[in-house]
């Protein structure tokens, strides 16, 4: 799957789609956060892109790591966590 924004274009691997089916993530939800993120931060060779969600009445960071050398940038996984203190680095 390929995801075009005015930011630039996204690639999915295999296992990100997966996750997302796998941890029910919406393609919409992944959009939002990659459109606009409360964060990205650079870790290493890769870039993760997240953001706080209310999902079923509960709070979750997603958060999406990207290899931004490839070009398009790929997708490399997606998930949500309810340990938003333990990664989320802006204010909650």
């Amino acid at each position: 799957m390929r995801i075009k924004f005015s930011t630039g274009l996204f690639d999915f691997s295999k296992h990100a789609l997966e996750q997302m089916l796998l941890r029910d993530i919406s393609v919409h939800i992944v959009e939002k956060v990659l459109k606009n993120p409360d964060e990205i931060i650079d870790d290493n060779d890769k870039r993760i892109y997240q953001s706080v969600i209310s999902f079923d009445d509960m709070r979750y960071l997603i958060r999406i790591f990207v290899n931004h050398h490839k070009a398009p940038n790929l997708v490399i996984t997606v998930y949500k966590t309810s340990k938003i203190r333990k990664y989320y680095e802006g204010k909650i």
